[in-house]
Formats: structure tokens, sequence, C-alpha cells
């Protein structure tokens, strides 16, 4: 245990089970000192949570639907009730129609484009919105992003320009929050068995080719995904904002694979 963010609640929301990115972020929260509160999604996914949060000694669990003004109203009542303010938010929130992230992208349709982005995208900025008035002595936010977004990844589709909007809604809500004292920025791990990531066609053959390709040769742990998380929320990472931290072995600066794997 460490006590880096000692003193320090937060939210986490995208938890799905213990290979979730924000369950790993979550537990290398807890062992820095800080107390957790956890969303989840409709009862099958509440009683999944729950033993999780229960493991890192939390009890405040919220029922959120992010597509649903009424179900984010309440819950930032319950935090604001609970604890009266909020020192940071992990979004790890995203979805997209799994027929839609194999085939072609121009194949999107209308419905699942809009879906996407207003799950993946938009409900960071609600959520922003909603934090803000709880974080009035400064605050941290993070989300999740994908290299998909500014590079064709095969079948991420749709997802792709959901994390580009997000990426860029990431910038301008860290310039919008900047003078109030929170931060906003975003990870970018490279693939990872997750029940997410597991939607994607060829994930299996993503994976294995940048564990091989990445210059460290090895994608991302959890551990890794949580240590970066530590310290953005940290007073280290005081004057970081507006960033995408990339945590992928390397992978983002390459222009080609291995000469082994040409």
């Amino acid at each position: 245990m460490g006590d880096l963010l000692k003193g320090k609640r937060g939210l986490v929301m995208g938890v799905a089970n213990e290979r979730s990115i924000a369950w790993g972020i979550a537990r290398a929260l807890a062992d820095q000192g800080a107390e957790l509160a956890f969303s989840y999604q409709g009862e099958a996914f509440g009683k999944r949570v729950e033993p999780l949060a229960a493991s890192v000694g939390s009890d405040l669990l919220v029922d959120v639907d992010v597509t649903d003004d009424a179900s984010l109203d309440a819950a930032f009542a319950t935090l604001a009730d609970r604890w009266g303010s909020l020192d940071f938010l992990i979004h790890a929130v995203a979805f997209s129609n799994k027929d839609e992230l194999t085939g072609r992208f121009m194949n999107t349709s209308r419905a699942n484009f809009k879906h996407s982005l207003d799950i993946s995208c938009y409900s960071l900025i609600e959520l922003a919105r909603r934090a803000h008035p709880l974080m009035a002595d400064g605050g941290s936010i993070i989300t999740l992003t994908y290299g998909g977004s500014n590079r064709v990844t095969p079948f991420y589709n749709v997802m792709g320009v959901a994390k580009a909007a997000l990426e860029s809604s990431v910038r301008y809500l860290a310039n919008d929050l900047g003078p109030d004292g929170i931060r906003v920025n975003a990870i970018s791990p490279g693939p990872m068995k997750t029940l997410a990531g597991a939607a994607i066609g060829g994930a299996r053959k993503t994976f294995r080719h940048t564990e091989a390709n990445s210059p460290l040769r090895a994608n991302a742990t959890l551990e890794a995904i949580g240590g970066t998380a530590v310290w953005l929320l940290s007073d280290w990472g005081a004057c970081t904002t507006g960033e995408i931290v990339m945590v992928d072995g390397g992978y983002h600066v390459l222009g080609m694979p291995q000469s082994e794997n040409l």
C-alpha cells in the first residue's frame, strides 16, 4: 500500500470483470489509498461489480445508463450526498454493435454510428459536466482510448471514429476545465484481452501482431495502465492535461513491422 492518492475519492466507470482495464486502474488506485465508488449498468453487471468493489473496500455502487439523463443525475446526486465532493473520474465506457466490428467501415449503419458516438464519446462530456460542480477544489478526469483513433486498424471501424472524437473532446474539455484546476487526459493502451476487446473482429491476431512488433515486444498490462492512472491522478501529474498517454509497448512509433516479421 502507498499513499499517493490518500484522501482522494473518485468514481470508476466501466468495470465488467476482473480483466477489465477499469478494474486494473481501480485496483492500482485503491493500493495508493484512494476511496472508490463504482458504476454499473443493470442488475447482471451489478452482481459482477459488487464483489470486486468490496475487495477494495468500497460499498458505494451506482446504477448508471450514460444515455439517460435522469440516471446520470441520480448517480451524481448519490455521490454528492455521500461524499459532497469528487477528486477524480475514470471513464472507461464504450460500445458499438459487435456485428459492425467486422467487415467494411463504409457499411456502418446510421443508427449504430449515432449510438457508438453517444456512448463512447458524448458520455464523457455529460459526465464531466456533472463532475465539475463536485470538483470545486480541482480534480482529474481520465478516459480510455486506442490507437485506432488515428491509424486504421482492421475491423475497428466506427470505434476508430468514436475514439478520434473522444480524444478531441479530451483536449476541449481540458481547456474548458483547466481554469478550475481540473485536468483531463486519456490513456491509450494497445490491444488488451478484455471483454470489450474480444468484440472486435480479428482481436487475437491484432494482439499477437502488436506483441511481436512493438519495441518492447509486449502489450500493455493492467498493472502498467493502473500505474499510469495513479501518476495522472496524483500530485505528480499536476501539470499534465489534454494529453493522450500511450501505454502500448511503444507500438505507436512504428512505421512498419519489425524486419523479422516483414
